[in-house]
């Protein structure tokens, strides 16, 4: 990728959006679809929106954008009418989700987890149009160093991590077979390291490769589909980390998270594996720290407006988004409600970021 590939639109970085002590005023969401209790317990879409529909017109053709999860009922209104339960949401929100203009993608966290059957990926597929592409998240059993305690905590090595044979098993052969063609990227979320692991760098690249090559190739049953990594230590961001990426046949997943640098300082790694499809994963504000995922938990719940608008980053990763789906190469973003407060809101954002772009 040139230097400058996105450099003409990439705005100044935000001053004042990491450093913000309070949360801004809560922007409430406006509408024009109607809010009314769900009938005979069925999850309807929000009404016929022109302005989101004419939206996703100007959008790339390339671009799937799309939330982390689906199974939030403070989105009524937004993406479905009525109020519903989260249990109610997690069995028929992902058909109605889909039916959503802007909505073309979606990550399955819950893999992460713990690892999920052929016959579950079948069921998400079946519930998708045939052009929807799902983000799926390798489980925490091969991309975790340290086993994880009752609170979520590392308490001991994990003597599976970046097993070659546990990652082809648990997550590449289910995901693969059961969403086939549906099957969009599949991510490699490696948790913040231990310190004497990061030391030993080489060493850890080393092992990672041997797992990435070690995989089964995506193409003949998912032709759009990525193996992609993530990291939560800007240690791994260097040029050998790229050179190994390229070798193995796999991407970055730009990810934008307090733990991590700003977007602008992680595009050298796009750079560096030009060309190829962007993996986008908008995880938190910075505002809340790297530890900050249960205060942006306490304070945006329900999800259903925006607290901390971060428009500098949406301009930012529209202008990655065009600069990758200008040169004729898919781009799969997915956004969480701890990124600003409330995901179908953000991704609407981009959106229309992106759109601007579009029409110059």
């Amino acid at each position: 990728m040139q230097d400058d590939l996105f450099g003409d639109t990439l705005p100044k970085p935000p001053a004042a959006e990491a450093s913000a002590s309070a949360p801004a005023s809560p922007i409430v969401p406006g509408t024009d679809a109607p809010t009314r209790r769900s009938r005979s317990g069925t999850v309807a879409p929000i009404a016929p929106d022109g302005a989101l529909t004419t939206l996703a017109a100007a959008l790339p053709p390339r671009l799937r954008l799309g939330t982390s999860s689906w199974t939030y009922p403070g989105w009524k209104g937004l993406v479905w009418e009525g109020e519903h339960s989260d249990t109610q949401l997690s069995k028929q929100g992902l058909a109605v989700y889909a039916q959503h203009p802007l909505m073309r993608t979606v990550s399955i966290d819950r893999s992460f987890y713990r690892p999920l059957t052929v016959s579950q990926y079948e069921r998400y597929a079946s519930q998708v149009p045939d052009d929807f592409r799902f983000v799926v998240k390798a489980p925490s059993v091969v991309t975790d160093a340290l086993v994880r305690s009752e609170d979520g905590r590392g308490r001991q090595p994990n003597p599976a991590f970046l097993s070659p044979e546990l990652a082809r098993s648990e997550c590449v052969e289910p995901a693969l077979q059961g969403l086939g063609h549906k099957l969009g990227a599949l991510v490699f979320q490696l948790s913040p390291l231990p310190l004497a692991q990061l030391d030993r760098m080489p060493a850890l690249l080393d092992r990672l490769r041997a797992m990435l090559l070690a995989l089964p190739p995506l193409a003949p049953l998912a032709p759009d589909g990525v193996i992609a990594v993530e990291v939560r230590d800007p240690e791994w961001l260097t040029p050998d980390f790229a050179a190994m990426l390229r070798a193995a046949g796999a991407t970055y997943c730009l990810g934008l998270h307090a733990k991590m640098p700003p977007l602008q300082d992680q595009l050298p790694m796009l750079r560096a594996l030009w060309p190829g499809p962007l993996v986008c994963r908008w995880n938190l504000n910075p505002v809340h720290g790297p530890y900050g995922y249960e205060e942006a938990e306490r304070l945006y719940e329900p999800y259903d407006r925006l607290h901390h608008p971060a428009p500098e980053t949406r301009a930012a990763l529209a202008a990655v988004i065009a600069g990758t789906t200008g040169r004729g190469q898919n781009a799969f973003v997915t956004i969480s409600n701890h990124a600003e407060g409330c995901a179908p809101l953000t991704v609407r954002g981009v959106a229309e970021e992106v759109a601007k772009l579009a029409a110059r």
